[in-house]
């Protein structure tokens, strides 16, 4: 099957190709809404290094999208049926490391080709079915709250049993999204979100308490979850160590491309336990779409993250998007894809 895939060649420079793709034993998928992430803005922009941009460019970009399948080899799915694309596809399995964490996975729009695409060309394991009625303009970032829903998953079976308090530092989208996964996972337990900016704070209205992290006696939590990224990482991870009580977790999320330094001293003083998610696997986005199904109000408070919709239907308005993107003060940007 000729398929046209749109490829950053450099930065800022969008290309298509027409590939032949194979498509025994696969779903063919047309892509209905992406969502652009930080991760495809470093490409984008050529942030990532020099090294990293020659060894992945040419590539297209996305990794977050929802899609509506055309045709279906396989049986799995009916014509028409409204999926959620799975960007890891791993090559192995393995009895202890899970699908995102295998160095032999592929992962679109990093290092091999992402969603921007005329079709999606899929086996059924990456492709998960979405509610007939969701709203597909914020089921089209369900990977980022499927990397949210990972982390609070493994802090399940990594975190002593006392919860009854748990931080979140970061007032952006990812510190949004954990949040409310927490608290429909632990209804009970306290969520205190720390944050920089009280306007975006203001937001996190089904959250217990919200605090700026420059206040006076600042609460303490029984764990925390790190959510900034970046250079805000290195103030985030002080403070969660400083407020965090005697045998806590420390859940890291924020992505940082420099080393980041931390206080070893109290992290043995404590007790504490730190680790780190990235990604996400297909039991993530099963449990994601299942929270989606449960718990309805949630896509009503993830609709706050949808930032701007715009409707692509040509090259020069896939860089437009991402141009719009660079400005926006927060939430997602979506494309409507109709190429």
């Amino acid at each position: 099957m000729l398929n046209t895939v749109y490829r950053l060649y450099a930065p800022r420079s969008f290309q298509p190709i027409v590939l032949d793709a194979p498509i025994v034993d696969k779903v063919i998928v047309r892509p209905t809404y992406l969502s652009i992430c930080n991760a495809d803005q470093r490409y984008y922009q050529g942030t990532r290094s020099k090294e990293v941009l020659r060894r992945k460019l040419p590539m297209a970009l996305i990794h977050e999208g929802v899609g509506e399948v055309v045709s279906d080899q396989t049986g799995v799915f009916s014509r028409g049926a409204k999926v959620v694309l799975l960007p890891n596809d791993p090559t192995e399995t393995d009895p202890v490391i899970a699908e995102n964490y295998l160095t032999s996975s592929h992962f679109c729009g990093s290092g091999y080709d992402g969603f921007l695409q005329e079709a999606m060309i899929l086996s059924p394991e990456r492709l998960v079915e979405l509610p007939r009625d969701i709203n597909l303009e914020v089921a089209a970032f369900t990977e980022l709250v499927s990397v949210a829903v990972h982390a609070v998953s493994r802090f399940e079976g990594i975190a002593h049993n006392r919860k009854q308090s748990i931080g979140v530092w970061g007032d952006g989208n990812l510190g949004f999204i954990v949040s409310l996964v927490l608290r429909r996972v632990f209804p009970n337990a306290e969520v205190v979100v720390y944050g920089r900016n009280r306007e975006k704070l203001n937001d996190f209205t089904f959250v217990s308490r919200i605090c700026l992290v420059d206040e006076e006696n600042l609460p303490t939590v029984d764990h925390a979850f790190e959510c900034c990224g970046g250079d805000g990482s290195i103030a985030a991870i002080d403070q969660i160590i400083d407020r965090i009580r005697p045998e806590g977790t420390i859940s890291l999320l924020g992505v940082s491309e420099n080393p980041v330094p931390i206080n070893t001293r109290m992290v043995l003083e404590k007790g504490l336990r730190l680790f780190g998610s990235s990604r996400s696997g297909r039991k993530d986005f099963e449990r994601t779409v299942a929270l989606y199904e449960s718990n309805p109000e949630m896509l009503e408070y993830l609709q706050s993250l949808v930032n701007e919709v715009r409707v692509i239907r040509s090259v020069s308005d896939i860089s437009a998007a991402f141009e719009a993107d660079i400005r926006k003060p927060m939430g997602k940007t979506i494309m409507k894809w109709e190429m």
